[in-house]
């Protein structure tokens, strides 16, 4: 039954005496005690107070009932009613009517403050505030409010209510943020990104939720002290100028003062109240406030996650915690094995004379931290190609022990596999190596790396004149096949930081400087992703399914290689398979353009993908979302020639031989340059783009550019039965972690992508970022070089240093810890229930 509507009266209004961070008095003191009595019982307090029968003990069922279950909602407004008010009543009502889908609550709807001061305030599991703003309450009812918080009750605030209390800093708290401006304005179209997947209040609304409403901006951007569960993406609608940017929460919850405080800055229309994904999300709301369901409205709270170094900086000359860090992975019993590539400790010397035998020889090592002992030992040494230090092109290199995995029975055989460059391998004459991935096998008695059981599964060469880009990634599905990443092994000069296409120069046969002759090729191992399936003898077999078989024929002779799931990548170091799906999630970096060039192409883009099945991604002839770059050859690579066809690319370099006519080029998930996320471009008849800079229009608002080194992360799978005291909450499950080496304000997210657009290049429909959980800067992990979540469901990260090409006492193995407890209600606190019943909720 609704109230008839009591109005204060206009002096009440400005009078409050008690102001930000005052606390409740005696009078607060004695109402708590009243207050959790009635709301903690399973039967309402309103049939006590009103001498009626107790209704017996509800249980819930399909649909969840709430009979004992009553709300209240305030409409009270300092000055003229929105015209909100009477459509939200009407909505909450409909929700606790008697529909097949209603909660069947009793709701009681006043503009009487008086009731914050009353006994009768105890009856109510959750009040809605539907008040368009203004100081509405007197102290002793904003008292009155706090004590039933503190004594577990719930708060449904919705839009206009961010602007009551304007005084009081508890009740800032209580909402969560204030608006930045006095009003909101006239309503707008635009997506709502819907980032929460388990929530009641969001799990089954759209991941992209188109609706018109009244947008606020806020004063201070809640997210980090608040649970976040969805967004309004700004690019969709036209924002104020000082709105929040890509971050801008509209719907939030969290554990406030004893009670459950759920805010939506959506409802700002009569129209929203209509809307079926609306009313949805009111009564998953409403499902949690009044303690029908629980929910985890802790999980994004930055205050929540601890991180904490692991391993001590190494002892004077030694490497007896970390070598040059490189790659991590988790051992099914907790165990992390991480590798070092190859560097020196600083300021030892380095071989770069070609004349000396030892020249580049470089020490791979293989450390274990065990969460048994909390202690980290070294395990393994290997000899490498890979310490020539910084410089040049043609001084530095990156090859050495650059990936490790863990076979999927390493428990009972205790297989290693790496990825890595031999020193004994290498031709001093010709500037050639062997990269090779060898299975080891970790000696149980000794705890060491039994090097006499390497198994050679796959070699193939690689120059060392020049450097870069080994890649090195490796990662397993669920059919145990093995994924191996390798880099375009190209040098980033010579082409003026574009596509790396350049025929020339060469050394002794040898281009070092034309991609087209690694990953453009399909008879090359190098800028690929291979998946093969490891047998036991130590052989492989290639799985049904790659890009190539190996026996295609063109221009009378067989030009490909059957390993290769993916070409077209230019140094994944990298990648992670999901092993619910199978999808496989790769990052690679780009070239050195700081800007795009009309004449040549695209600027650097550092890329993501998701990726569903066997393709070409584009590189070295196109980037992005199939921006193509230019072709050059031959006799004047300096002179640009035409456009290259993503939809049809040829291969004409003078070093390819494999395939001319390579498969069509995939769209990529992410990608981005020193100006921003996704950059795109008007683009002519021909579907060339522009490349002019301003003419960009930037897709993915919330990445930002620099330095630029992406480090691809996993996707996390929460496990329910676990009881670790360190894993990630559900809210995190299937977020893909996409990351940057450097700190700032470059990518550490995590994205939700669409799966009916994921693999074919559809952008991330949700972004949200780490930095508060992932320290960065001074302190934190400010070079990101590997992350991946271990069996505890806690995150382990891998620091680099400082500098290149070696190691210092920064560098470091993290790991990144949960401690917000469990959802709420707690399950005896469940109305109408023994404490088991969770309908409505996913777990």
């Amino acid at each position: 039954m609704r109230h008839a509507p009591h109005r204060l009266p206009s002096a009440r209004r400005g009078t409050s005496t008690l102001h930000p961070g005052r606390r409740r008095g005696l009078f607060a003191a004695l109402v708590a005690g009243a207050v959790t009595a009635t709301l903690l019982s399973g039967t309402p307090a309103a049939a006590r107070l009103d001498q009626a029968p107790s209704a017996p003990e509800l249980r819930l069922k399909s649909p969840p009932g709430g009979q004992n279950v009553r709300v209240l909602v305030f409409h009270a407004s300092a000055g003229e009613e929105p015209p909100t008010v009477d459509a939200g009543i009407e909505a909450v009502e409909r929700i606790g009517g008697t529909g097949p889908s209603a909660l069947r609550f009793k709701v009681d709807a006043t503009d009487d403050a008086s009731v914050f001061t009353s006994r009768k305030l105890g009856r109510y599991n959750a009040v809605v505030f539907l008040t368009g703003g203004g100081d509405v309450l007197d102290p002793e009812q904003e008292a009155g409010l706090e004590s039933y918080m503190e004594a577990g009750g719930g708060f449904l605030g919705i839009h206009g209510a961010a602007r009551a209390e304007p005084y009081s800093s508890w009740f800032t708290g209580l909402v969560g943020a204030r608006p930045a401006t006095g009003d909101t304005e006239a309503a707008r179209r635009a997506v709502v990104e819907v980032g929460d997947r388990v929530h009641p209040a969001t799990k089954g609304l759209p991941l992209e939720w188109k609706r018109s409403d009244r947008w606020i901006d806020w004063e201070t951007n809640p997210s980090g002290k608040v649970h976040t569960v969805a967004r309004v993406r700004e690019n969709s609608y036209k924002p104020a100028a000082d709105a929040d940017g890509w971050d801008h929460p509209v719907s939030w919850c969290r554990d406030y003062d004893g009670g459950r405080s759920f805010y939506t800055a959506m409802g700002g229309t009569a129209a929203s109240f209509q809307e079926a994904d609306f009313r949805a999300h009111l009564r998953g709301a409403l499902m949690w406030t009044t303690r029908l369901a629980r929910a985890d409205c802790k999980a994004t709270i930055d205050a929540h996650y601890k991180a904490e170094r692991l391993t001590r900086p190494n002892q004077p000359g030694l490497t007896d915690q970390i070598g040059e860090p490189h790659g991590l992975v988790t051992a099914p019993d907790g165990r992390v094995f991480y590798i070092g590539r190859g560097g020196g400790t600083p300021g030892a010397p380095v071989k770069t004379d070609w004349n000396d035998p030892g020249i580049g020889k470089g020490r791979g090592t293989v450390h274990v931290w065990d969460p048994r002992t909390e202690k980290a030992t070294l395990v393994g040494t290997l000899d490498v190609f890979g310490n020539k230090g910084g410089g040049g092109e043609l001084t530095k290199n990156e090859e050495g022990l650059v990936g490790i995995e863990l076979d999927p029975d390493f428990l009972d055989n205790g297989w290693i596999y790496l990825h890595w460059t031999p020193h004994s391998e290498i031709d001093r004459d010709t500037h050639m190596a062997e990269r090779r991935v060898s299975r080891f096998t970790l000696d149980p008695g000794t705890g060491r790396l039994d090097l006499s059981s390497e198994k050679v599964l796959l070699e193939w060469p690689v120059q060392i004149h020049s450097c870069c880009h080994a890649g090195g990634g490796m990662a397993w599905d669920s059919k145990g096949n093995l994924y191996i990443a390798t880099g375009d092994n190209n040098s980033s000069g010579f082409s003026d930081g574009y596509s790396g296409n350049n025929p020339e120069p060469v050394f002794k046969g040898r281009a070092f400087a034309d991609a087209r002759r690694t990953s453009g090729n399909t008879n090359n191992l190098n800028g690929k992703i291979l998946r093969i399936h490891p047998e036991d003898d130590g052989t492989y077999t290639i799985p049904e399914g790659n890009l190539f078989t190996g026996r295609e024929q063109d221009e009378g002779g067989g030009k490909t290689r059957g390993e290769i799931y993916v070409m077209g990548v230019r140094n994944p170091a990298r990648i992670a398979v999901d092993q619910e799906t199978d999808i496989l999630y790769a990052g690679w970096v780009g070239p050195d353009a700081s800007t795009p060039s009309p004449v040549w192409g695209p600027a650097k883009y550092d890329t993501f993908a998701a990726i569903t099945e066997a393709g070409n991604h584009g590189w070295p002839f196109c980037m992005g979302n199939k921006q193509p770059y230019r072709d050059r050859n031959l006799p004047d690579p300096g002179k640009p020639l035409g456009w290259y066809d993503c939809d049809h690319p040829k291969n004409e370099s003078p070093h390819n031989d494999g395939l001319v006519n390579l498969p069509p080029v995939t769209s990529n998930t992410i990608w981005y340059s020193p100006q921003g996320g996704a950059p795109d471009f008007p683009r002519n008849a021909d579907g060339v783009p522009s490349y002019r800079l301003e003419e960009q229009k930037l897709l993915l608002p919330w990445l930002k550019g620099g330095g630029q080194a992406t480090m691809n992360g996993p996707v996390y799978r929460h496990d329910a039965e676990s009881d670790s005291a360190h894993k990630w909450p559900e809210y995190w499950d299937g977020k893909w972690f996409v990351g940057d080496f450097y700190d700032g304000d470059q990518p550490r997210h995590a994205v939700l992508t669409d799966p009916r657009t994921a693999g074919e290049g559809g952008l991330p429909v949700h972004a949200e970022s780490l930095d508060g959980i992932v320290p960065v800067g001074q302190g934190g992990i400010r070079n990101l070089m590997d992350w991946r979540f271990g069996p505890d469901g806690a995150l382990y990260a891998l620091d680099y240093g400082r500098g290149f090409f070696n190691h210092d006492d920064a560098s470091a193995l993290w790991r990144v810890t949960y401690h917000g407890g469990e959802a709420t209600p707690l399950p005896k606190d469940l109305v109408g229930t023994d404490g088991n019943a969770e309908q409505g909720v996913k777990r």
